[in-house]
């Protein structure tokens, strides 16, 4: 009985896999959205967040993840952007450590301009933990357009990325559980208080 239900944990685990690694998204259509969101990382994703800006089809840039060393000017330069592009469109993240940090930083940023729609860039085998990280932190209903860049990675880092996506959605649900339990606790708590003082009265 353990040995058929670890076979079927380790089938459910290896379609998981293959279908994530054959299934890697790709870059999106001319689609407006308030912000243009670039996680960096990897080669190619300022570049494509730049050439969004560049073609209207987003308001603001937002660079989550910039090495707290670079200076916006350092920035501008390294991949040539102007100085009117910088000063109207280009916002530097340096918060953010790894994608669950990328994620809160995005979504401060967000609030903060009361955008309510925005592509996400970075590398296609990297989009679907960023998006689901991305995506719960932000306001439901907020759009968001996935903007792979494409890549052509290795057996060992879909493998990788794949584990970390799966450890990533178990984090998040349990998050889910302890805001539920939160809400019953409050709700307990708050007809406790009603019923103590319909007592007294």
């Amino acid at each position: 009985m353990i040995l058929r239900l670890l076979a079927a944990i380790f089938l459910v685990y290896a379609f998981g896999f293959l279908g994530f690694a054959v299934t890697l998204p790709s870059p999106a259509g001319k689609t407006q959205t308030d912000a243009v969101i670039v996680l960096t990382g990897g080669p190619g994703r300022i570049a494509r967040g730049l050439e969004v800006i560049e073609s209207g089809q987003a308001k603001e840039m937002f660079v989550s993840g910039v090495d707290p060393e670079v200076k916006p000017a350092e920035f501008a330069e390294q991949f040539e952007v102007s100085r009117r592009t910088m000063d109207c469109c280009v916002t530097l993240g340096f918060l953010a450590v790894d994608t669950r940090s990328n994620a809160g930083e995005v979504a401060q940023w967000m609030k903060e301009k009361e955008f309510t729609s925005a592509r996400l860039v970075t590398t296609n085998w990297h989009m679907a933990r960023a998006h689901s990280e991305v995506s719960s932190s932000l306001p439901a209903g907020t759009a968001i357009v996935k903007d792979a860049v494409v890549s052509h990675p290795d057996l060992a880092t879909l493998f990788l990325e794949y584990n970390k996506l799966l450890a990533s959605e178990v984090s998040q649900g349990l998050g889910l559980l302890d805001q539920d339990n939160d809400v019953t606790e409050d709700a307990a708590q708050e007809a406790s208080e009603d019923t103590d003082a319909a007592a007294s009265s």
